[in-house]
């Protein structure tokens, strides 16, 4: 696992696009991205640049269950807005939180993600170390799945919401084993409240009530963080 600490979040993302632009050049053709504030800088990046992901699949961690792509609170709206209207891509998957059938979503979503193995993975991580939805107790061998959000999930995005009611309590997620299953994951944390869990994703034991732990038996993750987010973690691990 390499540490890259940065002096804020913007530098972080220059960093993660760095990465995503090397890839490229290397013949990556399938990125996994991530929703949520810490990707934004590195999607600010990619779309101030002059790659053309036209031949590039990209496939999405997550949706939430029941809300509209057309939605403000979407990520088919928020991938639209910060990234694919300026830089569209090939393909563009993105879970659909709209399915009428779960299950056939579910396995439609699996198969996307066998059929386009994933070259670089990016990911953010919760305050309670979980990484897309995937919450504490999340199975390391879970594959695609419908999850029910934890209350500090909710909590932590109703920011985004007018209200903590309209937060939606359901989601579409990527399993871990899936995710796991990428070449190359790029895990992006800044700010204070991410201390806790870089310092366990990092140093605590593997475990299922930390998703994020099951990083370190990857073999190719870095991790960029600013350096508050490592403040917590021993000054070793540090770049």
């Amino acid at each position: 696992m390499k540490i890259i600490v940065t002096k804020d979040n913007i530098e972080g993302g220059t960093k993660a696009f760095e990465i995503i632009k090397k890839g490229m050049e290397d013949g990556d053709k399938v990125l996994g991205l991530a929703t949520g504030s810490s990707p934004i800088p590195m999607y600010d990046d990619m779309c101030d640049s002059n790659l053309d992901f036209s031949d590039m699949t990209s496939i999405n961690l997550d949706e939430y269950y029941g809300l509209n792509p057309d939605n403000d609170q979407s990520y088919h709206y928020f991938m639209q807005k910060h990234l694919f209207d300026k830089k569209p891509f090939k393909h563009s998957y993105i879970p659909n939180g709209m399915a009428k059938d779960i299950d056939e979503e579910v396995d439609r979503y699996n198969d996307i993600i066998a059929a386009n193995p994933i070259d670089i993975q990016i990911l953010g991580i919760g305050k309670n170390g979980h990484i897309a939805f995937n919450e504490p107790g999340t199975p390391f061998g879970s594959l695609t799945h419908k999850v029910q959000l934890t209350e500090s999930t909710i909590k932590a995005n109703s920011r985004f919401f007018d209200n903590e009611d309209e937060v939606p309590r359901q989601a579409i997620c990527m399993g871990i084993k899936s995710i796991m299953q990428s070449k190359k994951i790029v895990l992006l944390a800044f700010g204070e409240s991410k201390q806790d869990a870089v310092k366990a994703l990092v140093e605590g034991p593997v475990t299922e009530e930390v998703p994020a732990s099951i990083l370190q038996d990857h073999p190719d993750v870095t991790v960029i963080c600013d350096e508050v987010a490592v403040a917590k973690l021993d000054p070793k691990y540090r770049n």
